[in-house]
């Protein structure tokens, strides 16, 4: 396996969305065109191939000065654990070097994962969200 990464999504498909976010089961892997609608809308996107597969992908969205927001994080859990969101997420803290705020939602159970990376929480901050799935 040699995976690589790239920062143009001329190669993302929807199928290859689906794929990657059915493989961690998030509902939004059952909407793909509208997903790669959505990562096209994105300020930056990071993704990751071991060849022409679809591994990983994070996405920013930015005010494009003071804030961004990793809102996409996600690897195929067949390539978990070889450090390849690490690598992602470091390629897009360097990319949003110098903004005031980069945030995250993050899941209980990669909340350390993110710690490792500097991030933490934010006393006097609930996450809250209006989800129109179905």
């Amino acid at each position: 396996m040699e995976v690589y990464y790239k920062t143009d999504i001329e190669n993302i498909t929807h199928e290859g969305l689906q794929e990657l976010f059915l493989s961690v089961e998030w509902e939004s892997g059952k909407f793909p065109r509208e997903l790669l609608k959505a990562i096209k809308g994105s300020h930056s996107v990071i993704t990751a191939w071991d060849g022409e597969k679809l591994i990983g992908l994070i996405n920013a969205l930015s005010d494009g000065a003071l804030t961004a927001y990793f809102h996409y994080m996600l690897v195929n859990p067949n390539y978990q654990g070889r450090g390849i969101g690490k690598e992602m997420m470091d390629m897009m803290l360097d990319r949003y070097k110098g903004y005031q705020t980069k945030v995250l939602i993050a899941y209980q159970n990669v909340v350390e994962f993110y710690i490792k990376l500097g991030f933490k929480t934010e006393d006097g901050t609930t996450t809250m969200f209006i989800s129109e799935l179905i």
